[in-house]
């Protein structure tokens, strides 16, 4: 079978499937018993990501449990900023920990050498087409520059990604600087990706929801664009999804000015407004990923709602952001059947 035979590439396509084809942020991960036993015996988080044989292998958990219409390459946002030795680690209870980086820094950053560091990640895409049933596609991803950029100022996660903001504002070009050159690596990145198996990308904006009206389209738009306008002249036939959480309003032109595919929309945008956006063409979302925790008639009546106004047309189910550790494994299965019509 090839990719254009797969439910999801059909939906990047244009095309209304029905029951929708669906797949979770972070499928892979905390909330499975088996993803916390392969993670407690690859070490660090890292050593996870860059293991070929172990990042197959949390990649496929999900796929096994719950068939899955895709597989999402199990990486991380920050493997580029790593690749740029700012010293990436991830704490217990912390998060991810960089060395914050200043104007003098981002003008000294050497991109040679970022895609030899990223090998394992890329074999790891190979592994899995190899190893992915036919009918599942796979995804690959990159963090988009201006969310990458907020962890290389600050050093870390903040409620508002303040650092950054004020860096871009105090020192334009440098910040300027910084997004162009992570712009350009992610384009280099998710076209390896796809010359290695992957069937669409995915291009999250995780903390697009906290930039003003000129900083949206300055720092969340004109990057996100520079990386699908590059894959897409080396790769036409590559197809893009991009995730801006949290933003709103801005989202009406979102796709038209990155010249997506596909957009994803977070849990709180409201489903007579993606049934507009989804006129323009396929979106991707958008359940509350507390509802998977709650379960029962939350989670029923979310998914229901969403199938009604947006399942009449060209959409990919998912949640609105990555699925929590605290979520049970059987609301997920419970998920999986309700959206495929098997429990209603």
């Amino acid at each position: 079978m090839s990719s254009k035979n797969r439910k999801i590439v059909d939906v990047l396509n244009g095309k209304t499937v029905s029951p929708p084809p669906l797949w979770l942020m972070r499928q892979a991960g905390r909330y499975l018993p088996e993803y916390r036993a392969t993670r407690a015996a690859a070490g660090s988080f890292l050593d996870l990501c860059y293991s070929p044989e172990l990042a197959t292998e949390v990649t496929l958990q999900p796929i096994r449990r719950y068939g899955f219409d895709a597989a999402i390459l199990f990486s991380d946002i920050l493997v580029i900023p790593d690749a740029l030795k700012r010293n990436v680690r991830f704490e217990e209870g912390h998060g991810p920990r960089l060395d914050p980086i200043d104007a003098d820094g981002i003008l000294a950053l050497e991109g040679k050498g970022v895609l030899d560091h990223l090998k394992p990640v890329l074999e790891t895409v190979e592994r899995l087409r190899g190893t992915l049933p036919e009918e599942t596609a796979l995804l690959g991803f990159c963090g988009a520059p201006w969310t990458v950029a907020t962890y290389m100022i600050a050093g870390h996660g903040t409620p508002d990604q303040a650092p950054a903001r004020l860096f871009a504002y105090r020192e334009p070009k440098a910040f300027a600087h910084l997004l162009d050159t992570l712009a350009d690596l992610s384009a280099d990145y998710l076209v390896a990706q796809i010359d290695a198996g992957a069937d669409a990308v995915q291009i999250f904006d995780s903390w697009a929801g906290v930039l003003g009206e000129k900083e949206f389209s300055e720092l969340a738009i004109k990057p996100v664009r520079k990386i699908i306008d590059s894959v897409k002249s080396r790769r036409p036939q590559a197809k893009i999804i991009a995730f801006a959480k949290g933003a709103g309003l801005f989202l009406k032109t979102y796709r038209q000015d990155t010249r997506a595919d596909a957009i994803g929309l977070d849990w709180s945008v409201p489903l007579a407004f993606a049934a507009e956006l989804q006129k323009d063409g396929p979106i991707q979302g958008n359940l509350d990923p507390m509802r998977v925790v709650a379960g029962g008639a939350a989670l029923d009546e979310g998914i229901d709602a969403i199938l009604q106004a947006l399942g009449n047309g060209p959409l990919i189910f998912n949640l609105g952001h990555g699925i929590t550790p605290q979520a049970d494994p059987e609301n997920v299965a419970r998920l999986v059947a309700r959206v495929r019509g098997q429990n209603r």
